[in-house]
């Protein structure tokens, strides 16, 4: 049977009605049913490899991790957040704040996570007595509809509305497009290109943006352990999350000592000659990416490049030459391939970094490896991104983990700098409406000298 949006709307938001009076402890119970469903290991085990043999795209273990870390990261971070009616009160204001869902919300999910993607937004929308309608990505839409089966499941056990949950079968442009159309709100996983599809909806939308993550390493820090740390990033699922490193940068005088260290790791330092082989089979037109590359084993890559790399070759490494366009190397890859820079002087690497994210990535994220926190804060300063991850494997730290405080996430906003409306890891908090309820408090006005007396006092009042 043909997919109906209209019909698909109809059903969430008969279920969005049946909850959205609910009291906190029966949400709760609900998002803990839905995450248990997810938790089950045969469950993870078969949305792990489906996705895979689905897609070609990544690493099948680290997908049946990913959902367990995904989803226990997202309950740990709802854990004690109030959701439903009254949630802060403020008595010397006369303020009181009711928390308030959206109604039904469609959900873009990519290719590169059809399942973790759903685990964390569904637990998200639930938690804020919100229905979901999944559109999935045509290369994996057997994975994502299979995953909102059994958060239907967890729904179903505790006698919550299975429709609070529902998924695109047959999935189309025209449908993601009417689906967005039709529904309240949208959050999508995606490029530019989705962006724009996404705004053209002309509903509110949580959207994202490309990751081109360049890790800076410096003279402070031990570089055995940061390149570990780097290859247990670049490595996670085959590179196919946007979080993982697309470029090192590292200080001069560290530099063959580090990339010795990133070489003990598995990775290959490709020749000049070897470079621009693998150049043309990843942009076979000059500019657009291969495809076919995307999360691939390091092996298919060097195999269908024409390189010839040593077995235990984790990852493989070209030296970055120049920023922008006229090399490609210096943009977003999404594959076990990683671009070296060198540097001298830190304020121009910063200036090099901000290239670099103009030309693919602002608005991400930017790794570092420093104990120096002044090079650290000035990174932030200076960085148009959401993140800046110091010292830790950044593809387990920039979208939430167990030794970051950053929310957990797969859905990672890029700011006003990437078309986004959203900076930060987009998660429960992004899903709510609010209604203030404001009592008459004692009246106080302040007067001009009060707010403006050390202007006066310095320039006078002419």
């Amino acid at each position: 049977m043909e997919d109906n949006i209209q019909e698909m709307y109809k059903k969430a938001i008969k279920a969005f009605r049946e909850i959205e009076y609910w009291s906190q402890e029966k949400v709760d119970e609900m998002v803990q049913a839905v995450a248990w469903e997810l938790l089950k290991e045969d469950v993870r085990h078969k949305l792990g490899h489906m996705a895979v043999d689905e897609s070609n795209i990544g690493n099948a273990e680290d997908k049946v991790n990913k959902i367990k870390n995904k989803t226990l990261g997202t309950l740990w971070d709802m854990r004690n957040a109030k959701t439903c009616g009254l949630i802060e009160e403020n008595k010397a204001l006369g303020i009181r704040k009711y928390a308030k869902p959206i109604g039904v919300i469609a959900n873009v999910v990519p290719c590169t996570n059809p399942e973790s993607t759903i685990c964390c937004l569904a637990l998200s929308t639930l938690k804020t007595r919100n229905a979901q309608i999944v559109s999935p990505h045509p290369r994996t839409q057997k994975t994502s509809y299979e995953t909102v089966q059994h958060v239907r499941k967890g729904l179903e056990k505790v006698g919550a509305p299975v429709d609070l949950m529902q998924c695109i079968k047959k999935t189309s442009h025209a449908r993601t497009a009417e689906l967005m159309a039709n529904c309240d709100f949208a959050v999508a996983t995606g490029g530019a290109a989705l962006i724009e599809v996404v705004y053209r909806a002309g509903k509110p939308a949580q959207t994202v943006g490309a990751g081109n993550v360049v890790s800076i390493v410096d003279d402070t820090v031990d570089l055995a352990a940061a390149a570990h740390k780097i290859r247990l990033s670049k490595i996670a699922n085959n590179s196919a999350s946007c979080s993982s490193e697309n470029a090192v940068a590292l200080y001069e005088s560290i530099y063959d000592d580090m990339v010795a260290a990133l070489k003990s790791e598995g990775g290959y330092l490709c020749s000049t000659d070897e470079r621009e082989k693998l150049r043309k089979y990843m942009w076979p037109d000059g500019t657009h990416l291969n495809r076919d590359i995307v999360a691939r084993p390091v092996t298919f890559i060097a195999e269908n490049a024409g390189l010839t790399v040593p077995e235990d070759t984790r990852f493989l490494m070209v030296i970055g030459e120049k920023v922008g366009p006229e090399d490609r190397f210096s943009g977003e890859k999404i594959s076990l391939v990683l671009t070296v820079w060198k540097w001298t002087d830190f304020d121009e690497m910063l200036d090099r970094l901000e290239k670099i994210l103009k030309f693919s990535g602002e608005g991400h994220s930017v790794s570092v490896h420093s104990e120096n926190d002044e090079r650290r804060v000035k990174l932030a300063q200076r960085a148009n991104v959401g993140r800046v991850v110091c010292n830790m494997p950044h593809a387990h730290a920039n979208s939430g983990g167990w030794t970051t405080g950053l929310p957990t996430t797969d859905t990672l906003g890029c700011g006003s700098w990437a078309g986004n409306i959203f900076s930060g890891n987009i998660n429960w908090e992004n899903f709510l409406n609010y209604t203030l309820l404001s009592i008459p408090k004692e009246e106080y006005i302040p007067s001009v000298e009060e707010l403006c007396g050390e202007y006066l006092n310095k320039w006078g009042r002419d």
